[in-house]
């Protein structure tokens, strides 16, 4: 099966993001495609480099950068919401990329479902 993921929540605030990121791997560890995941509204925090979490905490930035990395995934990041929060891509984490809503109706017409993690 081809997904679309899209994921609307930061990594820090909300489990929407790690859901997304285990559904993703779980996904992949099955044998599924992911053609695109696509972070919007407040997910676009998930590409931004500079956050630090805590050091007994998950790097979920580092994680979704390596699971895209591992498995050769589009991380898109929505240019919109991305510079309403500050995010421009000099402050990209490896992998991340950023483009428009363009990206997001590709993958939902490309995908046999488009999966989506926050509110």
């Amino acid at each position: 099966m081809k997904f679309g993921i899209m994921v609307n929540e930061g990594p820090f605030t909300h489990q929407a993001s790690d859901s997304a990121y285990h559904f993703a791997k779980a996904a992949l560890d099955k044998g599924h495609q992911v053609l695109r995941i696509f972070f919007y509204y407040d997910g676009v925090n998930n590409a931004n480099k500079l956050s630090q979490p805590q050091a007994d905490d998950r790097n979920l930035i580092k994680l979704w950068g390596e699971l895209g990395k591992e498995h050769n995934l589009d991380l898109v990041v929505c240019v919109a919401a991305a510079l309403r929060r500050g995010i421009k891509e000099e402050i990209l984490a490896e992998g991340f990329r950023i483009s428009g809503l363009g990206q997001l109706i590709e993958a939902g017409v490309a995908a046999d479902r488009l999966v989506v993690f926050g509110d």
